[in-house]
């Protein structure tokens, strides 16, 4: 029952950063809409939560674990349900951003905690990934129900409307709600050494950093996140500027790459239970690449399609440029599983904490990048480019699998 308690208290904490982080994408078109404001302008939402993200965890990863994994939990479900309950009555980009802020500071303690608690209740690297991939399965389900909430408050018939800012009150008692759970979970703190100190705990996670296999593996999670967060935030702005849906429709149909995310990710676990992760993993970059280069080319002659009150009509673009979050899916959390499962629980924490840093630039990259080239040249030129990350992708994750079958996994573990 206790188990089960602090996997309930873990999924909802996941579940409501889902919906807060991946809200990007969707504040993105509306703050171009509602503030006024341009492009790169917009795409800076993304640095203000990543970046907090990497700054946050690098700091406090080594610390985590003596202040208890509850407490850090709570501290951060506390500042965002704050941050969201000011948000609607402040109404302002800046506050946009100072909101970001927070939601990534949270999610630095949430996110470090989730993934050391992953360690403890797991006897095995099968039981590892499994747990793993459920956990991310139900994140990419909180992905799909933010976009839903999102399109639920806006006004229709005006896009400028800050209607769409009274969500906010709905997060911030959803938020309420995670806290109250959290704090009843029999969560349990890690045992450390005699010896070891809120120093040496952070110069144990940067001597990992300087590992030629770990140096690889968060390389390719930089790779893999600079892909995800470069689509993911951009499409619902895609579907509008370049497809010509409107802005309710454009933020509902974005859904289906939360969907195909959940569903790759939830389905994962029973493949890689009879398929080696590395040409299961080989196997969906090369599908990442053809789902592109099939539907980009079907969204160049889409035209406008304003007279749209839903799905129905939409472009075949719309259904099959989301699709490649069936196959992206499985890679983060498998390479993180693999690279987890083969450390001591006392180095989860740093390990996690470096692969926040990692994610959060990737994602701030991605995100910045595709909104420069969005603005410059057009959004399918922009969704071209994940072609590039999706083959340095193949390139890192050959070096990771000869590096993790190699003697170098064992030093790695043991430093």
């Amino acid at each position: 029952m206790s188990r089960l308690m602090i996997i309930a208290a873990i999924a909802v904490s996941y579940y409501v950063f889902a919906i807060l982080l991946n809200s990007v994408g969707t504040v993105i078109l509306q703050s171009i809409n509602s503030f006024d404001i341009s492009k790169p302008q917009a795409s800076t939402l993304e640095g203000f939560k990543d970046l907090s993200i990497a700054i946050v965890s690098f700091l406090v990863a080594s610390v985590i674990p003596r202040i208890g994994y509850k407490i850090a939990m709570l501290l951060g479900l506390a500042l965002v349900a704050v941050a969201c309950a000011l948000t609607p009555s402040v109404a302002n980009f800046m506050f946009i951003k100072v909101l970001f802020a927070c939601i990534g500071t949270a999610f630095a303690l949430v996110k470090v905690s989730v993934y050391a608690i992953i360690g403890q209740l797991s006897s095995s690297t099968k039981t590892h990934s499994s747990l793993m991939n459920t956990i991310e399965g139900i994140f990419m389900l909180g992905v799909l129900s933010g976009y839903w909430i999102f399109a639920g408050f806006i006004d229709p018939n005006n896009d400028a409307s800050l209607a769409w800012l009274n969500v906010y009150y709905l997060l911030a008692a959803l938020v309420a709600l995670t806290f109250v759970i959290v704090m009843f979970a029999p969560i349990k703190a890690v045992k450390l050494s005699d010896d070891a100190t809120i120093a040496s705990e952070f110069t144990s996670m940067l001597r990992l950093a300087y590992k030629p296999l770990v140096l690889v593996f968060i390389f390719s999670i930089f790779l893999y996140v600079l892909i995800e967060q470069g689509i993911g935030s951009w499409l619902p702005t895609f579907n509008k500027e370049v497809l010509g849906l409107p802005t309710q429709v454009s933020i509902q149909m974005t859904s289906i790459f939360a969907i195909a995310l959940a569903v790759g990710r939830l389905t994962a676990g029973a493949v890689l239970r009879k398929m080696n992760w590395y040409p299961f993993l080989n196997i969906c970059l090369v599908g990442m690449a053809i789902v592109m280069l099939i539907s980009l080319p079907l969204a160049e002659n889409s035209g406008a399609h304003s007279d749209i009150t839903s799905w129905t009509g939409a472009p075949l673009a719309a259904f099959l440029i989301p699709m490649i979050g069936l196959m992206m899916a499985p890679i983060y959390p498998v390479i993180n599983s693999v690279m987890l499962s083969a450390l001591p629980l006392q180095q989860h924490a740093p390990m996690t904490g470096l692969i926040v840093v990692f994610s959060a630039l990737g994602g701030t990259t991605g995100s910045i990048v595709t909104g420069f080239v969005f603005d410059a040249i057009g959004g399918q030129n922009a969704f071209y480019l994940s072609l590039v990350p999706i083959a340095g992708l193949l390139a890192t994750l050959f070096f990771f699998k000869k590096a993790s079958s190699s003697s170098e996994l064992q030093d790695a573990s043991s430093s």
